[in-house]
């Protein structure tokens, strides 16, 4: 071994693993990063999401409807179909 080696006998190919590690490392980090984005706050922790029955979201769609009569956007007939249809949609 010579002391004026700066790398202390990796030999002169070990260059390669570092940068495959390297490579390997900043990938692991880069997918780790991705999947906790797309995961979301929904999903990541699964005892808090939304666990509120469908009815309960039925109210505001009734509301929203009757703003658009409210506003013009639908005739009053549409208003008592579309009325009709969110009150007898099946729960799911």
């Amino acid at each position: 071994m010579h002391n004026g080696d700066w790398n202390d006998g990796w030999g002169g190919g070990s260059w390669w693993w570092m940068a495959i590690m390297m490579i390997a490392f900043w990938g692991g980090v880069i997918w780790l990063a991705v999947t906790l984005i797309r995961r979301g706050p929904h999903t990541s922790h699964p005892h808090t999401h939304d666990t509120q029955p469908l009815a309960a979201a039925r109210p505001a769609a009734q509301e929203i409807l009757a703003e658009r009569l409210a506003r013009g956007e639908i005739e009053p007939d549409d208003y008592r179909q579309r009325l009709d249809a969110l009150r007898h949609q099946p729960e799911k």
